[in-house]
């Protein structure tokens, strides 16, 4: 039985068209990822099931009675009770049968006999039987598990919502709609705020679902161990494969051949991920004997793909030396609470360190303090000389609005010298029309300005390019183009990010955080690391 139907709906916002004679069938047990590049309309699909839109044209039914929950990035809970409180009353109907059950004990001490006590009795064994289906003996348990896996603090827990940052707000609002369980889960971008921890607690709940889910995100590794079919909007139509996102990956290289109209470097693309999607399998097997083939490879130097020729002749001018930087002892610490200590590490050329840990561990303020943001507490950086370092969210902060997106990415130092052709041709595989490179910067969507302020980075022409969670609000294929741009950069890249395919792909070592401060050094990427604490 089908929950969501969509009929012959057709999308538009004049004079622009979103989807055309789109039909689509929502059954329980569908778990969807919902893809697309930036901008065909993924979140409007959920507008429109939600009735907060209308389509143009076409019907969209939903079976009666059907319960639908709905969470986005931007869903943030605001009230002056705490997230506890919150929580607990998502299960009032379980806490009204506790009360009435303990009315009952108390009654029942009173009476000995007759027809009052057998009624009572018959309530009582009514509503046990009632808390048993209900699960409702657990509720208290599920909040504490919840809570838990979302990096609630005790303090956190018992502060009024109103009180707590964007980021809390929004993981409580997560909180709250997973707990209420309805029997079809609309999910725009939900792990943008989790660290790994958190997600994997969030696809073991999100496989247990009893009812459907539709999930629009860009984390291809969740993906992979969510969904068991993905739906992408191109081409103004919904095209379906069975399966996850590998799967995906697999039918659409087939597909895509007999296309007549394709993205120029599309099936390119699919190529270096199902390349990537190889090595991962390979690193679950044998994570050392994988880390030499990957060297291997990379001596052989082979002929590089068109897409890697746009990369790799922008990158031709920059000249990089064999060191960054040192850090020595590097020391921080908020409140007594140690975030990092005695980090001590040279960053050399062609490395790409990915750091990661759970939320809140002091990722982001090693950033900060590597790039002069944030003082430390003890310990020294030691910059080589001539080194420059582009630095993803300052650059983002520093984004002229009246400027345009062709004129912000041409003056830096790199592009300056570099053929216009070329640039163009690199912004076109970011996703940038001909038209988009004579916006003005502030009139383009978050989504948008991210991606102007990631190409200035990766064309900066500095020897470092630091990144702080750069897939969270890039479509798939700018993630793609980012990664082969990370891979062939001549210098080297530290970021912080959650995304295990992304982490996969470019990373050649990683620096693994733990909420006591200690940190550790590991040649690898994700599966390696994995692969090798299996072993």
């Amino acid at each position: 039985m089908s929950l969501i139907r969509l009929n012959d709906v057709s999308k538009k916002y004049d004079p622009k068209l979103i989807f055309h004679e789109i039909y689509f069938r929502l059954s329980k047990g569908d778990r969807v990822g919902l893809i697309g590049k930036n901008g065909v309309g993924k979140t409007t699909v959920l507008r429109l099931i939600l009735s907060q839109e209308e389509p143009t044209s076409g019907t969209i039914e939903i079976e009666n009675g059907v319960k639908i929950g709905y969470f986005s990035q931007f869903s943030e809970l605001n009230d002056d009770l705490s997230v506890q409180k919150i929580l607990e009353g998502v299960f009032s109907d379980i806490q009204a049968i506790e009360e009435e059950l303990f009315q009952i004990e108390l009654a029942l001490e009173e009476s000995s006999k007759g027809k009052k006590l057998r009624d009572l009795i018959d309530r009582q064994a009514h509503l046990i039987e009632e808390m048993d289906r209900s699960d409702g003996w657990t509720y208290q348990s599920r909040i504490d598990t919840v809570l838990n896996k979302l990096g609630f603090s005790k303090e956190y827990r018992n502060k009024p919502v109103s009180q707590l940052s964007g980021g809390w707000r929004n993981r409580s609002a997560l909180a709250k709609i997973l707990l209420e369980e309805p029997d079809i889960l609309l999910l725009d971008e939900p792990t943008n705020y989790l660290d790994i921890t958190g997600l994997e607690w969030l696809e073991q709940w999100l496989n247990k679902l009893k009812g459907a889910l539709i999930i629009i995100s860009h984390d291809r590794h969740f993906l992979d161990l969510v969904v068991n079919k993905i739906v992408e909007i191109e081409n103004y139509h919904f095209q379906e494969y069975e399966g996850n996102f590998t799967q995906y990956i697999r039918e659409k290289r087939i597909r895509i051949k007999t296309l007549e109209r394709q993205f120029q470097h599309e099936e390119e693309l699919l190529a270096f991920e199902a390349e990537a999607i190889t090595d991962r399998n390979e690193a679950r097997k044998d994570p050392s004997g994988t880390l030499k083939r990957k060297l291997a490879s990379i001596k052989k130097q082979a002929e590089p793909r068109p897409v890697d020729k746009i990369i790799t002749s922008l990158y031709d001018g920059i000249r990089v030396g064999n060191k960054i930087c040192r850090i020595e002892g590097l020391t921080k610490a908020y409140n007594n609470h140690s975030l990092f200590r005695d980090l001590t590490l040279d960053i050399q050329r062609g490395e790409r360190i990915t750091v990661i840990g759970p939320n809140g561990c002091g990722k982001t303020t090693l950033l900060k303090v590597l790039t002069g943001i944030e003082d430390s507490d003890a310990g020294k950086i030691l910059w080589e000389k001539n080194v420059e370092y582009s630095y993803y969210n300052q650059v983002f902060d520093e984004l002229d609005p009246d400027d345009s997106v062709s004129h912000s990415v041409n003056i830096l130092s790199l592009t300056f010298t570099a053929p216009r052709k070329q640039v163009n041709k690199f912004l076109a595989m970011m996703q940038f029309s001909e038209l988009d490179l004579d916006q003005k910067i502030g009139t383009l969507s978050g989504g948008q300005r991210a991606r102007v302020a990631l190409a200035k980075c990766l064309l900066s022409g500095s020897s470092l390019i630091i990144l702080d969670e750069p897939t969270n609000h890039l479509d798939l294929t700018s993630t793609q183009v980012m990664e082969r741009a990370l891979i062939h950069f001549p210098g080297a890249v530290v970021v912080v990010s959650h995304d295990r395919f992304f982490i996969d792909k470019i990373a050649t070592r990683l620096i693994i955080f733990d909420e006591s401060g200690t940190l550790r050094d590991f040649n690898g990427n994700w599966t390696i690391w994995q692969a090798s604490l299996a072993q």
